[in-house]
């Protein structure tokens, strides 16, 4: 594209992590990478990962500015999207744009898309989509070369440190309760926590820090754990930020590798003869069926099913696309699955960029649409299947004792529930609302809730309504 001079920010950017509003000129002297990004896309997030790491390895000589644009409704909150982003720590100025000006004065249209400006302040190139990373390095280490010695900037940009206080549960996400014992992917401690239902903690699985190493749990670590089920003695973790599945073994406490390369990818179809050759693109949820583990890619939009027979892996549904569209197995498309249900030949697939909820069918591989429309239709509507409407929901849980789907309505901080075989999406009314839910089991007679942001697991009963806090490690 055309070297033209790079637009200053406008006004209405709300800055989430700097001590004052942040201008062109201090960006002048070093390449800087602009991203427009939205932190509820899974494409973004490992965009801004990789920007996180060219940060690291230019130094002095590259800036990175990542600015939000939101797509639903509860997006245009900058607490919510403050919140979202503290997950992971990001060390470069953040912005915000509610009203889409700075995307509209670049003529954005897609995320994530990275504008790269060069040391006098040209906008020079740009890219657009989640492509290696090898591709964004490149062209950056291009512009690096170019520049030339200058005066070190008097005006620096002043970070503004913050974050979430030091609470015993920091974004928790997956949830499972099996008789007496309560599972808790504590996901930005990197563990997954073994309690009592009353919240006594009984044992911890991973070190505590981010890491991709297996062994005795307390040596072993995930990386951002999400999705759990529970077979037997065997605890399953959507491993994300590790780009993997592992596996704890109950009884002793050691946890290794099912399959994920520590990398995002698509898995070649077939037998696995080295779990760590197995890419995985950002696993989120997983549910077991039989012998067949589902495995949920929020990256590729895809569901994967993993045979822990014989081990192998293979496609289920999904093309890649980010869409809401019905067929069987790859004439299907999904819009960043980040959570599963399994019952019978039925596999119940949470659609949150699409506000929807999919059905599958776990031996043809046909995949139809329960509640919504496309990735653009979304809203905050009970009823009829055809009427009703979801806003990003994060998490489903299917309830034992009756045809019935409990969803968590993340977008806006509800609790929903489809009544299956034809019935209608209805809004359960708690005391109190949610706070960016991303983990729902049913068990015991209760509805146990991963109230995320709030960094909290609730317990609801369901017959009462009452809903009390389980003091995790309190």
């Amino acid at each position: 594209m055309d070297a033209t001079t790079a637009p200053e920010f406008p006004s209405g950017i709300e800055w989430l992590n700097l001590l004052s509003p942040l201008r062109m000129t201090q960006l002048r002297g070093k390449v800087c990478v602009l991203a427009f990004v939205n932190a509820g896309s899974a494409w973004c997030q490992q965009r801004l990962a990789d920007l996180a790491r060219l940060r690291a390895r230019y130094g002095e000589r590259l800036n990175v500015v990542a600015v939000h644009v939101p797509k639903f409704e509860s997006e245009r909150d900058a607490r919510r999207i403050g919140k979202r982003l503290n997950r992971q720590r990001y060390d470069f100025p953040i912005g915000h744009d509610p009203d889409w000006t700075l995307w509209q004065q670049y003529g954005v249209e897609a995320w994530p898309t990275v504008v790269l400006i060069d040391g006098e302040g040209r906008v020079r190139e740009r890219i657009v989509g989640d492509g290696p990373i090898r591709e964004l390095d490149a062209r950056v280490s291009a512009l690096a070369d170019e520049l030339v010695p200058s005066v070190r900037n008097a005006d620096p940009i002043e970070m503004r440190r913050g974050g979430e206080p030091p609470l015993p549960l920091r974004f928790p996400a997956g949830i499972e309760v099996v008789g007496n014992y309560l599972y808790v992917a504590d996901s930005d401690h990197h563990r997954v926590l073994e309690c009592d239902q009353g919240g006594r903690v009984l044992r911890q699985f991973g070190s505590g820090g981010p890491g991709f190493i297996d062994g005795p749990m307390e040596l072993a670590a995930f990386n951002r754990p999400h999705g759990l089920c529970v077979q037997r003695d065997t605890l399953y973790v959507a491993d994300s930020g590790n780009h993997a599945v592992r596996r704890i073994e109950l009884r002793s406490g050691d946890i290794s590798t099912l399959c994920g390369a520590g990398r995002a990818g698509t898995p070649q179809e077939g037998a696995i003869a080295d779990p760590r050759a197995v890419a995985l693109d950002q696993p989120r949820a997983v549910t077991l069926s039989g012998s067949s583990l589902f495995i949920a890619t929020a990256g590729d939009n895809r569901v994967w099913k993993y045979n822990l027979g014989a081990p192998g892996i293979s496609l289920l549904a999904g093309s890649g696309e980010l869409a809401v569209v019905d067929g069987t197995g790859p004439a299907a498309a999904f819009a960043e699955p980040v959570a599963l249900a399994a019952v019978q030949q039925a596999l119940y697939v949470c659609d949150a960029a699409g506000s929807s909820i999919r059905s599958v069918n776990v031996r043809s591989g046909a995949v139809s649409t329960l509640v919504g429309q496309d990735p653009w239709q979304f809203g905050d509507t009970d009823g009829a299947r055809t009427e009703a409407r979801l806003q990003q929901p994060q998490a489903i849980a299917l309830d034992p004792d009756a045809p019935l789907l409990w969803i968590a309505d993340s977008g806006n901080d509800t609790l929903r529930c489809l009544r299956l075989g034809g019935g209608e999406l209805t809004t359960f009314v708690l005391p109190q609302r949610l706070h960016g839910s991303a983990g729902l089991t049913v068990a015991a007679g209760a509805v146990w809730i991963a109230d995320t942001d709030a960094h909290a697991v609730l317990r609801l009963d369901p017959r009462s309504g009452a809903l009390r806090h389980v003091p995790i490690g309190e």
